[in-house]
């Protein structure tokens, strides 16, 4: 793995706005110099290198099922900071195996050695326009004789076919809360791969779905089957319709919400101690951990973090952490030119299907990061 410069492409902001990327100036705070989307430098990688981090990725998704299914046998939502109540049906989700689409894992990886777990956005990840589609087309533009970590598109369409829905329009949800236009912009995405496997799909806001004591109901009064969403599932089981969940199919299911809490980074080591592809992360403080960085179980982009370590202490700000903490190992990440890489890779279903690269000059990534493509060298 290693870092290169490249000439921007002529036009390159209104071509990948043409492409879908039409949030990258307003999901990245205006201060700053560098753009969200950064093609001026990117990252190669050799397929010996991306066939191990396949290998990686999906040995951790296999730990991360078996560490779900440890939660459900044993009834320890309170590990996670699941309030019981919504245990019943988090089990019934996970006991008819409700299908999933996607996911992505946020690693640690320079080049050698095995990926190190940094999280698991399990639920409602981000970054996909750029990771599927924005990336691939400068591939094509820049370097069109090398590869990409990328089937992404493929795959979304092809899990869209296989997946056992209830019939009918699949209604995409997303929130009005978000401004940037990435989470609506993400959901037209999804829609779009469902329609190219022949699937309906209805946009809708979150705000107006509506209960009418038997079904769920979209502004035109139909009736909603599925939901796919990008909206966290302790945001849905608050809100009013939130008791009814069971009256129709979620893309993402319920039982996500035991992998996309951060709880779940030690529950991992708990059930996989010394784990090459984990970081140790404890519940109850950081033990022994000389340096170590403290994660809200439930957060987003980088906020209310801190690390901690025998020569420098930092902070993020944010409002996160009313349902608890993890404390991880903290290992910074490598720097490539000053700059620090997190690798996204994504699942689809139950395969690896693509990677998308974060980087930073912080010691955390959040939303000041920018998105650098990559490519494979044939």
């Amino acid at each position: 793995m290693r870092r290169e410069r490249s000439r921007p492409r002529e036009g390159w902001a209104e071509t990948i706005e043409s492409q879908g990327l039409s949030y990258h100036r307003t999901a990245h705070p205006e201060n700053l110099t560098r753009p969200y989307w950064d093609e001026s430098v990117h990252y190669v990688l050799e397929m010996g290198e991306v066939l191990s981090l396949e290998e990686d990725v999906e040995t951790l998704h296999r730990m991360c099922l078996e560490a779900a299914e440890h939660v459900v046998k044993t009834g320890r939502y309170e590990l996670l900071g699941i309030d019981e109540r919504f245990a019943p049906a988090i089990e019934a989700s996970w006991r008819r195996g409700d299908p999933h689409l996607y996911g992505r894992f946020d690693l640690r990886h320079d080049g050698t050695g095995p990926a190190k777990l940094l999280e698991y956005n399990a639920d409602t990840p981000t970054s996909l326009v750029e990771s599927s589609i924005i990336q691939w087309f400068w591939k094509e533009d820049v370097f069109p004789a090398d590869d990409q970590w990328n089937s992404l598109h493929e795959r979304l369409i092809d899990r869209w076919r296989e997946m056992p829905l209830r019939s009918g329009p699949v209604h995409f949800a997303w929130t009005e809360l978000d401004e940037s236009g990435e989470e609506l912009m993400t959901i037209a995405y999804l829609q779009e791969t469902a329609a190219q496997a022949g699937r309906q799909g209805v946009p809708l806001a979150m705000q107006d779905i509506g209960w009418d004591g038997e079904y769920y109901r979209d502004l035109a009064d139909a009736e909603i089957r599925t939901f796919c969403k990008l909206y966290p599932w302790e945001w849905i089981v608050a809100e009013p319709f939130g008791a009814h969940v069971d009256e129709a199919d979620w893309v993402e299911p319920m039982w996500k919400m035991l992998l996309s809490n951060k709880g779940i980074l030690a529950l991992l080591w708990e059930l996989f101690p010394g784990h090459p592809n984990l970081l140790p992360a404890y519940l109850d403080g950081p033990r022994d951990l000389a340096s170590h960085i403290r994660k809200p179980l439930l957060g987003r982009e980088g906020a209310s973090m801190t690390v901690t370590s025998p020569s420098y202490r930092t902070e993020t700000g944010g409002s996160y952490g009313a349902e608890g903490f993890v404390f991880q190992e903290f290992v910074p990440l490598p720097d490539f030119d000053g700059q620090h890489p997190v690798l996204g890779a994504w699942m689809v279903a139950d395969e690896a299907a693509g990677l998308g690269i974060r980087e930073t000059s912080g010691l955390i990534t959040d939303d000041t990061s920018s998105f650098i493509p990559h490519r494979i060298p044939l």
